[in-house]
């Protein structure tokens, strides 16, 4: 949203897009009922828009990840590489972030984890060489367009 540090889904908000990021925002924890859609999802997505550069996939409504969903994450992480296209994560709770570290998951990651999803934006525009103004710094909202589904709602 302009003038804030606040991502909405593009859809129904006017907001900025910052070039070569797809931001998803997942609103449930992620589990074996949902884990093939945000890989559905996600493909769809960098299929359809070659400029995808990165993925950042926002997790602040993550609560709990099962075996079938880290599966998918390391699948979605491991295709995305094959395509020259960084998977990141953000707003990562303690206990989720705890479970992923008992595994290899984070090892592999071709991107990075960030604590808000503000900061993996400020540093992926630096990344893809994005000017963005000091004054309208937290004004750059940013997301590709994202279909909203069930479970998984941007």
């Amino acid at each position: 949203m302009p003038g804030t540090e606040h991502y909405r889904n593009v859809k129904r908000h006017k907001v900025d897009t910052l070039p070569g990021v797809l931001s998803i925002r997942v609103d449930e924890s992620l589990y074996f009922a949902n884990a093939r859609f945000l890989e559905d999802l996600i493909y769809g997505h960098v299929a359809a828009n070659p400029a995808v550069a990165h993925v950042v996939l926002l997790c602040s409504a993550v609560n709990a990840i099962d075996m079938s969903a880290l599966e998918s994450l390391e699948a979605i992480n491991g295709r995305l590489k094959d395509l020259s296209v960084g998977f990141h994560l953000s707003e990562v709770k303690g206990p989720v972030m705890d479970r992923l570290a008992d595994t290899e998951f984070l090892k592999h990651l071709t991107g990075q984890v960030f604590l808000s999803h503000h900061a993996a934006m400020d540093r992926l525009a630096v990344v893809n060489g994005v000017q963005r103004d000091d004054e309208k710094r937290s004004s750059n909202a940013t997301a590709l367009p994202v279909a909203a589904a069930p479970n998984l709602r941007s």
